[in-house]
């Protein structure tokens, strides 16, 4: 479901070599598998018949930079094309923010494909800002991320 939602969102940005090194990397056997049993990630998924729609994980910053410890990054909040619009993306970020506040997070920090408008103004609708930017390797391809923040 990971794979298939990034691809259908950012597939046609990439040469296909890159991509695969990607989906690999972050949803490979040492990517999202390995960190479902990590205590430091913490892991949400949506179904709907019977099968995953989305997800969201957060877990430790990992952006450049001095953080709080108290800071929470969101890895992701993928939805499959055909779900949007139907309440996943909300009940993912609600989650998301729920649970980082219950363990204490004062913040939460992400990064978004500068591109990304609908990304953005989800994001911007729970009070994220840009407080800078990150480039995002995809294989060998850097991409221009916008890294925003919510205060909790």
């Amino acid at each position: 479901m990971a794979k298939r939602s990034f691809t259908e969102t950012f597939g046609t940005l990439y040469r296909p070599e890159d991509l695969a090194t990607f989906l690999d990397q972050a949803f490979g056997a040492a990517g999202l598998p390995a960190q479902l049993s990590d205590p430091t990630y913490k892991i949400r998924i949506a179904t709907a018949d019977g099968r995953i729609v989305g997800f969201a994980k957060t877990g430790p910053v990992a952006f450049p930079g001095d953080w709080p410890a108290t800071a929470v990054e969101l890895y992701q909040l993928y939805v499959l094309r055909d779900q949007h619009g139907a309440g996943i993306g909300p009940a993912l970020m609600d989650w998301a923010i729920a649970t980082a506040r219950a363990g204490g997070r004062t913040e939460m920090i992400l990064s978004v494909f500068v591109d990304n408008a609908r990304a953005i103004r989800f994001y911007q609708r729970y009070g994220f800002v840009e407080i800078g930017r990150y480039v995002f390797m995809v294989g060998e391809q850097p991409d221009d991320d916008r890294i925003m923040r919510l205060e909790l």
